[in-house]
């Protein structure tokens, strides 16, 4: 399922769409969620041949979104590139925690952050099951031991990576 030597912290760009903008041409609040999810299926494929379709099938069970936490910092706009960083920065037995952040295309200004808390359920049904050995190992692999996790430090993190963003500005 995974590959040898697996990137923790994946990034791409992506051009901000028109259709996806309001009538400011500021990217619209509920499409940055698309954004970033779409960016971190596309992680999880290039860096990990993680098919979340194929684990479904092949598991009978997938992750399923149960909280969001999302700072909008500054506008993305119409026709901009950004660049998407995604890294998990929590995981248990039966569930995991994905950091998602949008930058300006050098990744020196943060514009959105996004932590997305999910559960690992039986399909069908929907009921809570564990992660098997296999998936264990590779998201112990993953996991970005370096950022300490606390469910209600959302805005403690947001400020500790606005404040390291300053820092590598002014470097």
């Amino acid at each position: 399922m995974a590959a040898k030597s697996l990137v923790r912290t994946p990034e791409t760009t992506h051009r901000i769409r028109f259709q996806d903008c309001d009538m400011l041409g500021h990217l619209n609040n509920a499409r940055y969620l698309d954004y970033f999810l779409n960016a971190r299926e596309e992680h999880t494929i290039q860096h990990y041949a993680l098919n979340l379709g194929q684990i479904s099938r092949d598991l009978g069970a997938a992750w399923v979104i149960t909280k969001h936490h999302l700072a909008y910092l500054r506008p993305a706009q119409h026709a901009e590139i950004v660049r998407i960083r995604t890294q998990l920065i929590h995981f248990d037995n039966s569930n995991l925690v994905v950091e998602m952040q949008m930058l300006s295309e050098d990744g020196l200004r943060l514009k959105a952050v996004l932590w997305s808390e999910m559960a690992f359920v039986k399909v069908p049904g929907g009921t809570r099951t564990e992660h098997n050995d296999d998936l264990m190992d590779m998201l112990d692999e993953l996991d970005v031991e370096d950022i300490s996790y606390d469910p209600d430090g959302f805005d403690d993190r947001v400020k500790r990576l606005r404040k390291q963003l300053k820092h590598e500005r002014n470097e």
